[in-house]
């Protein structure tokens, strides 16, 4: 069985707080983009052998790196959780990797939520929606979303979600990422925590060309005097004429909105960057 994880960005992110467990409480718009990787598990037509058959599957990754331990990755995580409690058999596990690392796209989190979309479907776990977003909640704060991957107003971690009436389809969606690494300590560093005034589920229901003045990543703050080459491309973008351009995440992507087709050549721009364009369609 083949899934294709696709990413998300954020529309405005504000960091209302910092909870006992070392967690900041956030609010935010989950939007879903079509930028896939590539998820296969099969079951082997021969027993795994030795070394595999200790864990019950064998994972081979293709394309982009990923650094760590790859039994670190969230589709292994995805897969040991879901094993806790049901007997899963066998399995083999490809993934085909097309983000590079540190993009704030929630790629991983992605491929841990549909590794958790698949197993349930493939094995008939009947597992409800509920339990699907308390799973992929254990994974990571981004993780709950790509379980319902419909545009929602996100709270708590990000696990607590409602939907929201947002429809960007006709919108020409840029998304460009410098060849640079966002850690975490970097994002959280010196992040201001307070309150918002007015939600960004109702800021949302604006315009988008006055998202600008009052729809925002907190995550720039800290992040752009770091690495000014991704507050560039936020610039750039709007000088190519983006209705509204943000940071999506903790970094270090910038995405740009474009009401109409953004100029020919936008991207030699941002030559030796990852670049992404699409006209998204209507949810």
């Amino acid at each position: 069985m083949i899934v294709f994880p696709n990413v998300k960005i954020n529309i405005g992110l504000n960091i209302v707080g910092k909870r006992p467990d070392g967690y900041h409480n956030l609010e935010t718009v989950f939007y879903p983009v079509p930028l896939t990787e590539a998820l296969e598990v099969v079951t082997p037509d021969v027993p795994l052998d030795v070394d595999a058959n200790a864990c019950g599957y064998t994972f081979s990754q293709y394309g982009e790196p990923v650094a760590g331990n790859p039994a670190d990755n969230l589709v292994i995580k995805a897969l040991n959780l879901l094993k806790n409690d049901f007997n899963i058999p066998e399995i083999k596990i490809s993934l085909l990797k097309k983000l590079p690392m540190g993009a704030g796209l929630g790629g991983g989190s992605s491929d841990g939520a549909f590794m958790l979309l698949l197993l349930n479907q493939m094995f008939n776990l009947n597992l409800s929606d509920e339990q699907l977003v308390a799973y992929a909640a254990k994974l990571g704060a981004d993780c709950p979303f790509f379980t319902v991957n419909k545009p929602v107003y996100a709270t708590g971690i990000g696990e607590v979600m409602e939907p929201v009436d947002l429809d960007l389809g006709g919108f020409t969606l840029v998304i460009v990422k410098p060849d640079v690494f966002v850690s975490t300590k970097e994002a959280f560093g010196g992040i201001p925590v307070k309150p918002t005034a007015t939600p960004v589920r109702d800021l949302v229901a604006r315009p988008v060309e006055e998202w600008r003045n009052c729809i925002f990543n907190d995550f720039e703050q800290t992040i752009f005097p770091l690495h000014p080459e991704i507050a560039r491309v936020k610039d750039e973008l709007y000088k190519a004429g983006a209705a509204y351009a943000a940071m999506t995440g903790s970094g270090a992507s910038v995405f740009g909105l474009f009401r109409n087709e953004p100029p020919l050549g936008l991207c030699n721009l941002f030559d030796g960057f990852f670049y992404f364009q699409t006209k998204l369609k209507t949810i």
